[in-house]
């Protein structure tokens, strides 16, 4: 689970009851206010990690199947939804069935409860069928792992053919993360920063 996700759980929960309770929030400012932050915190997130940009280096669409993995409380995972529906699945991961919990009442409110599958998974497992996904997204995610190699070339084996694994992280995290991907075989295709913290990398599965 990615440190900014983390961040915002406690705006997640009071979002959530929120949305959960409508009667109540239609007539309570305290409600209302709960939702302002919700929104206000994706705001912020959206401003600061450009999001789209990510969705973007990562080639999917409508009808893309998509993993994110160490999705958290949601804040990235929503883009994802919302690029690949209505047709396209979103499994978002995590090893907290707490927190999985918060993102699918947050994908439901927001209308994307039909595109996106939360999936407890273990610390240092994929968690994917195999040959299923276009894309599969580790954000602030790679550098938790006990053993990043291990687990990129388990990865490989759930993407399609042509598929992609996604890498985005801070910036200081760059060196390990690509060393990582080079020993797991990985191809770079390529890599930008879409903001001045962080950079993304697109990879493929080794050559043969």
């Amino acid at each position: 689970m990615t440190g900014s996700r983390v961040l915002a759980l406690a705006f997640v929960v009071f979002g959530a009851l929120a949305c959960g309770h409508k009667d109540n929030a239609q007539g309570d400012p305290t409600a209302r206010a709960g939702s302002d932050d919700l929104a206000g915190e994706q705001q912020k997130f959206d401003a600061e990690r450009r999001p789209d940009q990510v969705v973007t280096a990562m080639g999917i669409g409508p009808g893309s199947r998509v993993a994110d993995i160490g999705a958290g409380s949601g804040l990235l995972t929503v883009h994802l939804a919302r690029a690949v529906a209505p047709d396209g699945r979103v499994v978002a991961t995590d090893i907290d069935q707490g927190v999985l919990d918060l993102l699918g009442k947050r994908m439901t409110a927001m209308g994307f409860g039909q595109v996106v599958q939360p999936k407890l998974v273990s610390a240092d497992a994929p968690g994917l069928e195999d040959h299923a996904y276009d894309a599969i997204l580790l954000a602030e995610v790679d550098h938790y792992f006990q053993d990043p190699v291990a687990w990129l070339k388990a990865a490989t084996a759930a993407l399609k053919p042509g598929g992609r694994i996604v890498i985005s992280n801070r910036i200081y995290h760059r060196a390990q993360s690509m060393e990582a991907a080079r020993k797991a075989g990985l191809v770079l295709k390529s890599e930008s920063e879409p903001v001045p913290t962080h950079f993304v990398a697109v990879f493929t599965a080794p050559e043969t």
